[in-house]
């Protein structure tokens, strides 16, 4: 779509998205980034009726205060100055608890799916396939399956002690493991972007199905459920290629950016949209703090801070500075004494 011609001849735009629809998000995505870098008024209805021009606002380094570091950051945080902790995060803050991360070479899920004889990496979340041959997402969904195999690591953690500091504006998940919610952040705080196991439903008519059987059908039988309705394959409600996000996603996302006053990222590659987009929709004053492996996204401004290396470690250091190792390490030790 040629935004720039149509620009010529209007100075605002009206988004009519399918809400949570990945394709229409894409496109509304686009549209707000262009009226954003050309200073256009944009307008979604799905939105909370916040025109561009207060609610996003371009990066520019001009307007920022003085170059922003790992310790700026925990000062303010030890000194309450944050309140709303906007956090992103992806499949690198699970690598620790066993669970691969999909993109990492030699080592991530999609390079070691051989064993499911795919005809292509992708086609385990794809719902077509699904509806030809279950087994193999019945086979990953055994291992991962939320609290059964995994625990969450010291990062989960993290993301608890800033809920029950206060200040957790929201996390934005990726991941489907569901170790979020085991390490203690409320369902309020929490946003899984695409999907989880809490529920599920049939892929042909949409009927719900009762999850625990699901989970007993999947995990101790092996096989995927079948409806009562019509006789189609059941699977939990992950979000797979070809399906709709969760409304969640839609109904909070403009909101939590536009009030965010610093932004965390972890564990992300920051490829897949609409979620990779989160970092770059946040006002251009507040501070953007990426954990991962790699420098990815728009990340390397002036307000930006780069911790390389593992997530956990680099949540440790950050906790470290601010003096909250003792929390996160009480945190971390009672997910692990359950049973």
């Amino acid at each position: 779509m040629n935004f720039r011609t149509l620009a010529t001849s209007s100075t605002s735009f009206l988004c009519t998205c399918a809400s949570n629809n990945v394709a229409f998000i894409n496109t509304c995505t686009s549209l707000r980034s262009f009226c954003c870098q050309n200073k256009l008024r944009f307008y979604c209805k799905h939105s909370r009726s916040t025109p561009t021009t207060q609610l996003y606002q371009t990066r520019d380094a001009s307007s920022l205060p003085e170059k922003t570091t790992i310790e700026t950051i925990a000062e303010s945080l030890r000194s309450n100055a944050f309140k709303k902790v906007l956090v992103v995060s992806g499949a690198g803050v699970s690598v620790s608890a066993g669970i691969p991360d999909f993109r990492s070479p030699g080592s991530g899920l999609y390079d070691n799916l051989h064993k499911y004889d795919l005809p292509y990496p992708e086609a385990i979340f794809d719902v077509d396939f699904y509806n030809q041959n279950p087994q193999p997402f019945v086979t990953l969904a055994k291992e991962i399956w939320p609290g059964v195999n995994y625990r969450p690591t010291l990062t989960h953690c993290f993301f608890s002690l800033l809920d029950k500091k206060g200040i957790l504006r929201r996390v934005y998940t990726q991941n489907i493991d569901g170790l979020e919610a085991v390490a203690g952040v409320t369902e309020e705080k929490l946003v899984e972007c695409h999907g989880h196991f809490r529920s599920s439903a049939c892929i042909k008519c949409r009927t719900p199905f009762d999850a625990e059987v699901c989970q007993s059908t999947m995990i101790e039988q092996g096989e995927a459920p079948k409806c009562n309705s019509c006789g189609g394959s059941v699977k939990p409600d992950i979000v797979f290629f070809g399906e709709v996000m969760p409304s969640r996603f839609s109904d909070l996302v403009h909101y939590d950016v536009a009030s965010s006053d610093l932004v965390i990222v972890l564990g992300s590659s920051l490829m897949v949209a609409p979620v990779c987009n989160i970092p770059d929709w946040v006002k251009s004053n507040v501070p953007r703090l990426l954990m991962n492996r790699d420098l990815v996204g728009t990340f390397g401004k002036v307000n930006d801070v780069f911790m390389e290396g593992d997530c956990d470690d680099s949540v440790r250091e950050l906790c470290r500075l601010v003096g909250w190792e003792d929390e996160l390490d009480a945190i971390y030790a009672s997910t692990h004494s359950q049973p």
